[in-house]
């Protein structure tokens, strides 16, 4: 027999909680009682203000997690969080967005784009002690391919975090027992967290690589970064262009400039910057047009530090 009681606390956060709740709220929104609003500096939009006016709009109960107490329902239900929940394991569900047990922890999505895998999508796990190592009780994915940019990433998992939600959250208005099979240990992997030093770009990979790169850490994010006469540069936009066989090959140095813009030596291939912008007095300014010619961008390898 289904049920109507408010059984659920959801802790969103970003885009993916926000089009979590605006998918889901039509049909499970009875099982709502408190979204918990999480606040991501690191994004240029973050998306907590459209949360709030969401639930503002849909008579949904709402806090901040500064002013977050405890959870007092059944059950808790985490999507794109980063802080620990203290509820029981059996009890809370976290959706993940990698295909677990491969990416466990930071940024999968970001670390799957820059890997090039050939698959994305979303698990519904219960909790545990180890972050991310709980039985998954739903999984969806879906192919990629590339060049993709992270934006666009986010909103092809969309429909796998709403098949996920599906099976959850069905069950729970249904009363029926959310059933779960164990990660197989064999095949985990782990995605490690990133900061501002991990924005940077090495121009001694591939042009392949940079690419993924430049394109996996885009909006909503920052955005990859390199340094020009000693200001912070962020890549926003780039694409292959035609290798040459370079005697010297200096990566990072411009070696064409084609419609005014550089076309920059990788480590293998070439990269066209087509976006960028550049720090000038605490502002980021457009990058182009460039009056000068010879242009080095630095401060890529992870292995110096810069």
């Amino acid at each position: 027999m289904a049920q109507d009681t408010r059984m659920l606390t959801l802790f969103l956060m970003t885009e993916k909680g926000y089009r979590f709740l605006v998918e889901t709220t039509a049909k499970y929104g009875s099982l709502f009682d408190l979204v918990v609003v999480g606040s991501d500096g690191s994004l240029r939009k973050d998306h907590a203000d459209e949360i709030i006016a969401f639930c503002a709009g849909h008579q949904l109960r709402w806090v901040r997690r500064a002013d977050f107490g405890k959870v007092e329902t059944p059950y808790a239900l985490a999507v794109s969080w980063r802080w620990l929940i203290e509820h029981p394991a059996q009890r809370l569900i976290v959706f993940h967005d990698s295909l677990l047990p491969r990416y466990r922890g930071f940024s999968p999505l970001v670390n799957a784009l820059i890997n090039g895998e050939s698959e994305v999508g979303v698990s519904a796990i219960f909790g545990a002690s180890d972050f991310d190592t709980g039985p998954i009780i739903a999984q969806s994915r879906t192919a990629v391919r590339y060049p993709l940019r992270i934006a666009d990433a986010i909103q092809a998992i969309n429909a796998n975090y709403l098949a996920c939600a599906e099976t959850v959250l069905q069950a729970l208005l249904d009363g029926a027992p959310l059933e779960a099979t164990p990660q197989d240990e064999r095949q985990a992997t782990y995605s490690v967290w990133r900061d501002e030093q991990d924005y940077r770009i090495d121009w001694s990979k591939s042009s392949t690589e940079i690419r993924r790169f430049i394109d996996a850490v885009g909006y909503p994010y920052r955005g990859a970064a390199t340094m020009f006469d000693g200001k912070l540069v962020r890549i926003l936009a780039a694409e292959e262009a035609p290798d040459v066989v370079v005697e010297n090959r200096d990566c990072g140095k411009a070696l064409f400039v084609v419609d005014g813009k550089p076309v920059i030596i990788c480590g293998e291939g070439m990269l066209k910057v087509t976006e960028a912008q550049i720090e000038e007095g605490g502002q980021l300014l457009p990058f182009f047009p460039q009056t000068r010619f010879r242009i080095r961008f630095t401060g890529g390898s992870r292995e110096t530090g810069s």
